[in-house]
């Protein structure tokens, strides 16, 4: 039998290939402490971010309501100031005409009342008594219509309290008194006359029986 020829076959393995790797070369402790510093930086900085985002949305909400109320503020004192102009402007003009309604009183109650004050009834006598009379009632009845009227004018103003509750009463009043002492001076004039009358007319029916 032939004999067998043994073949070798020699296999060469890298040592590269067969070393195993090392603890380093999976990663080292330094790397993994960075990259977490890297992670817990950037979740910082994300929630700076996000804090930051809050205050300004906080802020933007502060100022919109500030706006609103400062738009509300705004309208209500614009009507306000609105209505108390034109409030002042009427008063005013009702100021004026009223200012200007006394100085034309005043110009008339003036007039009456230098009238009225050169009325001296101690220098009438009994032939002008019933004329000055007369004439100084007339004047009197005059000055208290206009006075009345007036009054009745302003009542309900800031000038009705100068002239009171306007009444027929004063003007009654005074043409009473005038009445009166008309009465009371024909009475004086009557007694001082009548001795006069008594005696004429005894001397006339003593002429009459003769």
């Amino acid at each position: 039998m032939p004999s067998l020829t043994e073949h070798t076959h020699h296999i060469r393995v890298r040592s590269t290939q067969m070393e195993m790797p090392s603890a380093g070369s999976v990663g080292r402790p330094e790397d993994y402490d960075r990259k977490l510093r890297d992670a817990q930086e950037e979740l910082e900085r994300i929630q700076q971010q996000r804090e930051e985002l809050e205050r300004k949305k906080q802020e933007l909400e502060e100022l919109t309501a500030r706006k609103r109320a400062f738009v509300s503020q705004q309208a209500e004192l614009t009507e306000k100031l609105t209505a108390a102009l034109t409030l002042i402007d009427r008063e005013l003009f009702d100021m004026r005409n009223e200012s200007n309604d006394l100085e034309q009183c005043r110009v008339v109650f003036a007039g009456h009342l230098d009238k009225i004050q050169k009325i001296n009834p101690e220098n009438w006598n009994r032939e002008n008594l019933h004329e000055k009379l007369e004439k100084a009632t007339v004047s009197i009845d005059l000055a208290a219509d206009e006075y009345d009227q007036a009054a009745a004018h302003f009542e309900g103003s800031r000038a009705g309290a100068i002239f009171g509750r306007a009444s027929k009463r004063s003007r009654t009043s005074a043409r009473s008194a005038a009445n009166s002492e008309f009465t009371a001076n024909l009475r004086n004039g009557f007694a001082f006359n009548l001795p006069i009358l008594v005696l004429g007319g005894i001397a006339l029916i003593a002429w009459l029986l003769k």
